[in-house]
């Protein structure tokens, strides 16, 4: 029987991102778990994995969204957890880009590039990637350009991830340009 990896993914995010305690896991100040915690979690809920296979569901995966390392495993970003995963601060680059949709385009120009359901908001180091997370809303696409490095430099947050997106905290309209 094959392994239907994108849904392993999905299932493995669900736990790392979303809802840790209805596996009974426990996310340090990080995100991550002990690997054979979170097998031993999929193996109760019906979910028949081993270390290997979510191994190799890592490594074939094109979107890179965990980090196994040390034993351990995480989400790289997208936690919706009310205790907020910690990360270290970047200097980003001069500029990166939020993919939105028409519809939701006057509420971020008025109250700007909020984290909604997430801890963070998420950005692209280019117009293409960006383009390709706001295609997954329903609505006509519309690409935001950010002012990264200057909100940087008055104090908003930025944070590097390991597969190239990067994260943020919330970011005022004055740095956004549509």
């Amino acid at each position: 029987m094959e392994t239907n990896f994108e849904q392993l993914s999905k299932t493995v995010s669900h736990a790392l991102r979303h809802e840790p305690q209805f596996y009974n896991l426990e996310l340090d100040n990080q995100g991550w778990v002990l690997l054979s915690d979170l097998v031993f979690a999929l193996n109760t809920k019906g979910i028949r994995v081993d270390e290997n296979l979510i191994i190799t569901m890592i490594e074939q995966s094109p979107k890179k969204r965990h980090q196994i390392l040390d034993g351990k495993i995480r989400a790289f970003y997208g936690h919706s957890t009310k205790k907020r995963i910690l990360k270290n601060s970047a200097e980003p680059p001069d500029f990166l880009y939020h993919g939105t949709i028409q519809s939701s385009l006057n509420s971020i120009m008025e109250k700007g590039l909020l984290p909604m359901d997430r801890q963070y908001v998420h950005l692209s180091l280019d117009e293409r990637t960006a383009g390709v997370v706001g295609s997954r809303k329903d609505g006509k696409l519309v690409i935001l350009k950010v002012n990264a490095k200057e909100a940087f430099l008055n104090d908003v947050q930025f944070y590097k991830e390991e597969n190239g997106i990067w994260l943020s905290d919330p970011i005022p309209t004055k740095y956004i340009m549509n």
